[in-house]
């Protein structure tokens, strides 16, 4: 499996470097997301820009991170661009479920956003 992760203090990228996320690549994906949560990574942003086909196995791999991510931070899907990939999402109404945000910049953002929001909501409960 061919990726890269991009650390940050305040988030990840995990950019997947192939044009499949199918059952060859979802098993090794699923431990690198339990490796990352584990890690403590408070907010992971999946890039699949380079991706034109995910199967029900990339799928499941897809929802394990968000699962993963629920009660730590947040799990950000970005990069969805492939036609393939949009319709799969689309039918399987993934995108009610899942944070989709279109690019990198725009989730970088969502998280600093979220960031700052949860700062503040603890001031306040503080005073």
């Amino acid at each position: 499996m061919k990726y890269s992760v991009d650390k940050n203090s305040n988030y990840s990228i995990l950019l997947l470097e192939e044009d499949n996320l199918n059952s060859l690549i979802a098993p090794n994906l699923k431990s690198e997301f339990v490796f990352l949560r584990n890690e403590g990574v408070q907010n992971l942003i999946f890039d699949l820009s380079a991706v034109k086909y995910v199967d029900s196995s990339g799928l499941s791999a897809i929802l394990t991170a968000n699962r993963l991510w629920k009660d730590f931070g947040s799990f950000i899907l970005t990069g969805v661009a492939h036609p393939s990939v949009q319709k799969l999402i689309e039918i399987s109404r993934l995108e009610s479920i899942l944070t989709i945000i279109p690019t990198v910049e725009e989730s970088i953002e969502f998280v600093n956003l979220e960031t700052i929001e949860e700062e503040l909501q603890s001031d306040t409960e503080e005073s």
